[in-house]
């Protein structure tokens, strides 16, 4: 059974009520979903526990961070054996301008999404960073100019 089977219809509103609004009150939540405060709560501990929630978040607005830049870069890697892979995947987590890091299975072997503060800090961070990952053998970057959605909820204003 997948584990998404575990979860009825009470579940998946308490989990899209939630991230929509991470910081709702167990009873605003219960409110939305039909339940009172208790079960709702116990629904939530158990959605915790079993790993459907993963934690909370502040959604920081990265523009007035001065971290608006971003990249997406494809890396191609010399090397595609597992231990190769596992260097690389070890390698990256250390890199904290890459936002995201997926292994894709296509005519490269990552994709990156890469946020620095402009173009020129996003040179050098390929340059002295993503590119002396090991076993990099090629990138390209896409520079996004305008991002039209994202999966984050925009807050209210």
């Amino acid at each position: 059974m997948a584990l998404v089977d575990r979860l009825d219809r009470i579940d998946r509103n308490i989990l899209a009520a939630l991230s929509r609004e991470g910081r709702l009150s167990m009873s605003e939540v219960a409110s939305k979903v039909g339940l009172s405060k208790t079960p709702v709560q116990a629904r939530v501990k158990r959605l915790e526990a079993e790993g459907y929630i993963r934690g909370y978040a502040a959604m920081v607005d990265r523009e007035r961070m001065g971290e608006g830049h971003v990249a997406f870069v494809q890396v191609k890697l010399s090397d595609t054996r597992s231990a190769a892979l596992d260097a690389f995947n070890r390698a990256v987590l250390a890199v904290p301008e890459v936002e995201q890091c997926h292994m894709i299975a296509s005519s490269f072997d990552y994709l990156l999404k890469v946020r620095t503060t402009d173009i020129a800090s996003y040179r050098w961070v390929l340059g002295e960073k993503i590119s002396a990952l090991p076993h990099v053998s090629q990138t390209s970057t896409y520079v996004a100019m305008e991002t039209v959605k994202d999966s984050w909820p925009r807050a209210s204003r």
